[in-house]
């Protein structure tokens, strides 16, 4: 066992006995070889079932590294480029203005529409020609390009779309097909989960929350127009069956070791796939779009579908970090200066990124 692999494994054993998690995985890759596999916990507290290193979890957001991935797949084969109009691949998506929305602007979340309908519910979410539909309705917030939004939920539908008129198949299908597959991971990696396979899922649960820490939020927050509180992400919503087996690429079913391995292969070779060339991944990479965001109020940097820096730090700390994390803790990034690749799973959804944070720097302290 390295040094490292030790490390990591007490800090996790540590986080779950002190009852701060339930159950978690953390993997790291290195120029394309796994350094570190973890695993600490339980799957599901009321069976004693144990995290092992295949067990998916659902998490929210960290999806969105995956949907970004499949469209660079693509768009390296030149089925579009970043400046093509969504329209052009997606004509009904031309109403309200939206004919200038371009790929770049999606990837970046500067296409000005973060938002869905205020009364969409979970099984509206679930039905994707519903979900399409509303986003060809949707009124733009801002000029494509001017402002950067979280597009939390809209980003997913966004991108999913146009890899469904440039390819006629879902974007399921595709992961499974030109990313997963390849990778050796398509039983730990999904959009939509068959049902069968929902068994093998850790099961949330989510940490206590003190609201009164976060005071009264003004009734008109960004946040609170770009979507209902029934879909704000916790443990039920991540449980439904229905939300598990649906296509919803603004997040996914995923194992850390399968999501660190797809950013390997977004960084170099693992097992002889990667996925786009070094001149791609400085262009993904670079910074898009950075400012305020005009959704949640904070800071932020944007390459094509990623963001930049790392979790606890700045962009301007960590330039050459991209990745994405998502509500309840987890996180996965990948560091283009040092060619590894961090991801951290885990089925207590907490409001912050502490156990993220303390696993990742003793990943970075050992470079």
């Amino acid at each position: 066992m390295s040094d490292l692999q030790k490390q990591v494994q007490e800090a996790a054993d540590r986080l779950v006995e002190s009852g701060e998690e339930r159950g978690l995985q953390v993997a790291v890759y290195r120029d394309g070889e796994q350094i570190v596999d973890v695993v600490a916990g339980v799957a599901d507290p009321e069976t004693g079932r144990p995290v092992t290193a295949d067990t998916p979890f659902y998490n929210f957001s960290i999806g969105k590294g995956a949907t970004s991935a499949v469209a660079h797949v693509l768009a390296e084969r030149g089925l579009f480029g970043y400046d093509t109009p969504v329209a052009e691949l997606w004509p009904e998506f031309a109403r309200h203005g939206k004919e200038r929305v371009t790929v770049r602007h999606v990837l970046s979340h500067t296409a000005g529409v973060p938002g869905v309908p205020l009364d969409t519910t979970p099984e509206d979410v679930c039905d994707w020609g519903k979900m399409v539909a509303a986003l060809e309705d949707a009124e733009l917030w801002w000029e494509p390009g001017t402002k950067m939004g979280y597009h939390a939920y809209t980003f997913g539908f966004l991108v999913g779309e146009i890899v469904r008129r440039v390819t006629g198949k879902p974007i399921s299908q595709v992961l499974r097909e030109d990313v997963a597959g390849p990778l050796g991971v398509a039983g730990e990696l999904y959009f939509g989960m068959p049902q069968q396979e929902h068994a093998r899922l850790a099961r949330l649960e989510d940490a206590p929350v003190d609201m009164s820490a976060w005071g009264e939020m003004p009734a008109d927050l960004p946040m609170l127009k770009a979507g209902p509180m029934t879909l704000m992400p916790n443990a039920e919503l991540g449980s439904r069956p229905d939300y598990l087996s649906a296509d919803i690429p603004a997040g996914g079913k995923t194992s850390a070791r399968a999501v660190a391995r797809l950013y390997a292969a977004l960084l170099g070779e693992v097992d002889g796939v990667r996925l786009i060339t070094r001149e791609r991944l400085r262009e993904v990479t670079a910074v898009a779009a950075s400012g305020a965001d005009e959704v949640f109020g904070m800071p932020s940097a944007w390459g094509l579908g990623f963001n930049i820096g790392r979790p606890g730090s700045t962009p301007e700390q960590t330039p050459t970090v991209f990745g994405v994390g998502g509500a309840g803790g987890s996180t996965a990034w990948a560091d283009t200066a040092t060619g590894t690749t961090f991801a951290l799973t885990k089925n207590r959804l907490t409001n912050d990124f502490a156990a993220a944070e303390l696993i990742s720097g003793i990943v970075t302290a050992s470079h």
